[in-house]
């Protein structure tokens, strides 16, 4: 499988394999959704919006990621555009304000892809070089320091990565030989690399030895990674029972979660996971005080939970700091449920919802990025 073909967009059939390579598909608009207070939504304006609304009228977007005050997205020329406002930096040299429409990362053509919280960005390029920028508090660049940067910076000489994913100061990555590397904060043991080893790290450190991991996420102190077979480890902060582990218990190293194969894509939210297995069923775990588990209650799980009966469901999302969930299904329909505060939802309310409700009626919709309040939406 290329790089580009594991992060561009795909459409597939019901019982659909994940992790084998699909046909992508490159050209679609942006919408986005919810908080707009600091010109979040890419609109030029500060207004906030309750349901989808068009960024610009260019067809040419391929992938996006919001964050809590600030969203990004690459275009299908790979280049990296950005708007909204972060007290570190947007990525754009000698920026340190709000901006509220879509403004371009330097003049490079090879971002592939881009994951972030509120205070930091990890991105990938094409040539599989790894780059941060912004707050770099407990070494969450991989910098080897705790300097803030706001423009991007390399994370060493190699030119093997293949996915990034960003939790709170710290963040987990994969390369292309199928290891597992983490760096920055490790309160909660969320780095992976064992109880005697509780220390910061400021650049990054191989969780173990293994060369079978396929996927990582990350919640706000937790992460979750898939293997190449299928199966499903966690590791780090557990209060809520984020990990799916049946329990609060916090882990140091990676944990496998049940026993099974089939498990495919994931969302990792602030505390709760979502989940899509290889036969198209969707399941949830963690804290749920908003619905975000989207099994009709308020009740928080350990374990995974099946939402519905469905075996339909393609794409799922949560991202930094999320009380809530959007999935997508084959048929290109658009999922969502959680917390709603902001309209971050798009079903033209601010009222939350415990079980999943679909955003208008479009069946064309290819991705989507929803996080604290505001949501990210590509339609092709």
């Amino acid at each position: 499988m290329s790089l580009r073909q594991m992060f561009q967009g795909s459409i597939v059939k019901p019982g659909f394999n994940p992790l084998a390579t699909q046909t992508p598909l490159y050209t679609y608009y942006l919408y986005t959704i919810g908080n707009n207070s600091s010109g979040q939504l890419g609109l030029g304006n500060t207004t906030n919006y309750s349901s989808p609304k068009q960024v610009g009228s260019l067809t040419t977007w391929s992938s996006g990621y919001t964050s809590y005050n600030f969203s990004l997205a690459i275009k299908t020329d790979n280049t990296l555009w950005v708007w909204g406002t972060s007290t570190y930096g947007l990525g754009l040299s000698g920026v340190t304000t709000s901006v509220s429409s879509p403004v371009q990362v330097g003049a490079l053509t090879n971002w592939l892809q881009v994951s972030s919280n509120y205070q930091t960005v990890s991105a990938i390029k094409t040539d599989g070089t790894l780059w941060t920028w912004g707050k770099g508090l407990y070494g969450a660049l991989g910098l080897g320091n705790t300097t803030n940067y706001n423009s991007p910076k390399q994370v060493g000489a190699l030119t093997n990565w293949l996915q990034v994913s960003c939790g709170y100061v710290f963040s987990s990555a994969i390369k292309t030989d199928g290891t597992l590397w983490t760096w920055g904060l490790n309160s909660s043991g969320q780095l992976g690399i064992g109880a005697a080893t509780s220390s910061n790290y400021s650049s990054p450190k191989q969780v173990g030895s293994l060369t079978t991991w396929a996927k990582t996420y990350t919640n706000n102190a937790s992460v979750l990674a898939i293997k190449t077979n299928g199966t499903l480890w966690s590791w780090g902060q557990n209060g809520n029972g984020q990990l799916g582990l049946g329990n609060t218990t916090n882990y140091s190293s990676p944990v496998q979660v049940g026993a099974l194969t089939t498990w495919g894509v994931m969302g990792a939210g602030a505390a709760h996971s979502c989940a899509i297995k290889t036969d198209g069923t969707l399941w949830t775990w963690g804290a749920n005080a908003s619905g975000q588990l989207g099994l009709s209650n308020t009740t928080a799980y350990s374990s995974p939970k099946q939402v519905g009966a469905l075996t339909t469901w393609l794409k799922a999302s949560s991202a930094y700091g999320a009380y809530n969930s959007a999935v997508i299904k084959t048929d290109g329909t658009l999922w969502v449920w959680g917390t709603n505060g902001s309209g971050q939802l798009g079903l033209g309310n601010t009222t939350d919802y415990s079980s999943p409700k679909q955003v208008g009626s479009g069946a064309t919709w290819y991705f989507a990025s929803i996080g604290y309040s505001t949501g990210l939406t590509l339609l092709y």
